[in-house]
């Protein structure tokens, strides 16, 4: 048997690497700093071989059960102004730094942009594969390019926006790419002539009680980060992946069939003339905010938020899912799907 220079470690516990603090193990693990890891991966064909999962924060991962491959940590750091031109200021971070550290960075650097995605847990490398969004802007408006490395080939790619086929929570990596390409770095376009952005509520509402007409982007970041507080659970003390389900999309004949039956129906237009609902609404009206399930349950200050009371296993987080789903297709005809990713 071959012995391999990779600092692999076996038998790895993953329960401190992944939000919902699941007890699960993978059979092999490997931190990766940089790309000349993943090229020496390559090279060492019976590792290679391997069923491979790239991990991040964890904050987007139900594990159901012990992995029986090789999980990749991208543990990867820096980040620099590389650039600019007449209408952006162009900053580059590596796949392994925390995404709410970069927004905070930017920040520090006078640096508008990114302040409306502030407190969303996870990593860079993750937020162009999950197209991350919160309170009215999408990683896809700030996103300029990104390096990847296709584990097939051993080629490095570079991806502009159209690349990554960005659509709602969705990109590339979860298709074409998928179990194939490994994000090294990812840069970002943010605007020089910064407007606020406003449009939803909670943060108007915000700002409002904090007396700011004309807030920065450093208020705004702040704004969010209490609104976020106060509705998400910390995964350091209660186990969890922040929203649990996509907001579902309906048509225009679906929305106003269920606003007839349900005048408070919480709903957004869509620019392709579709209608966004709130998933948390609807799971608040078929009774389960606060509920449990076995060892899971759904968050009693917000219903989009799926909790580990303690010792759930993946399999509980799947059970209460499925029953949540199920409630909410019988009770408005509305097919909700999970935003994590299940292993």
């Amino acid at each position: 048997m071959t012995i391999s220079p990779l600092p692999l470690e076996f038998d790895f516990s993953l329960r401190q690497h992944n939000t919902f603090g699941i007890d699960a193990k993978a059979h092999a693990y490997l931190p990766v700093t940089s790309v000349e890891t993943l090229h020496a991966l390559r090279s060492d064909v019976q590792t290679a071989a391997l069923p491979r999962l790239v991990l991040g924060g964890g904050s987007n991962l139900v594990l159901t059960q012990d992995f029986p491959g090789l999980v990749l940590h991208m543990r990867s750091r820096g980040r620099e102004i590389i650039g600019e031109d007449d209408d952006a200021i162009y900053v580059r971070a590596a796949a392994g730094e925390n995404w709410h550290g970069l927004v905070q960075w930017t920040l520090e650097q006078g640096l508008g942009g990114l302040e409306n995605l502030s407190l969303i847990p996870g990593s860079v490398g993750a937020s162009p594969i999950q197209n991350i969004g919160a309170y009215g802007v999408e990683l896809q408006e700030r996103f300029h390019a990104l390096t990847a490395i296709d584990m097939e080939s051993g080629e490095i790619l570079a991806l502009d926006r159209a690349a990554c086929a960005f659509a709602y929570r969705d990109s590339i990596f979860k298709h074409g790419l998928r179990d194939r390409a490994v994000v090294l770095d990812v840069t970002f376009a943010l605007p020089k002539r910064w407007q606020p952005n406003l449009r939803y509520a909670d943060v108007a509402q915000e700002l409002d009680a904090r007396k700011l007409s004309q807030p920065g982007a450093r208020d705004i970041s702040d704004a969010v980060i209490a609104i976020r507080t106060r509705k998400l659970p910390d995964p350091a003390a209660i186990g969890n992946a922040g929203s649990f389900f996509k907001n579902p999309l309906v048509s225009e004949q679906q929305r106003n069939a269920l606003l007839e039956q349900y005048p408070q129906l919480v709903n957004y237009a869509q620019p392709d003339g579709s209608y966004k609902l709130a998933a948390g609404w609807l799971i608040d009206q078929c009774g389960w905010k606060g509920k449990n399930l076995g060892a899971a349950g759904v968050y009693e200050k917000q219903a989009l938020v799926l909790v580990n009371r303690g010792a759930a296993t993946g399999q509980d987080v799947v059970r209460l899912a499925q029953a949540v789903q199920a409630d909410v297709m019988g009770k408005f005809g509305v097919a909700l799907e999970p935003e994590p990713i299940f292993v």
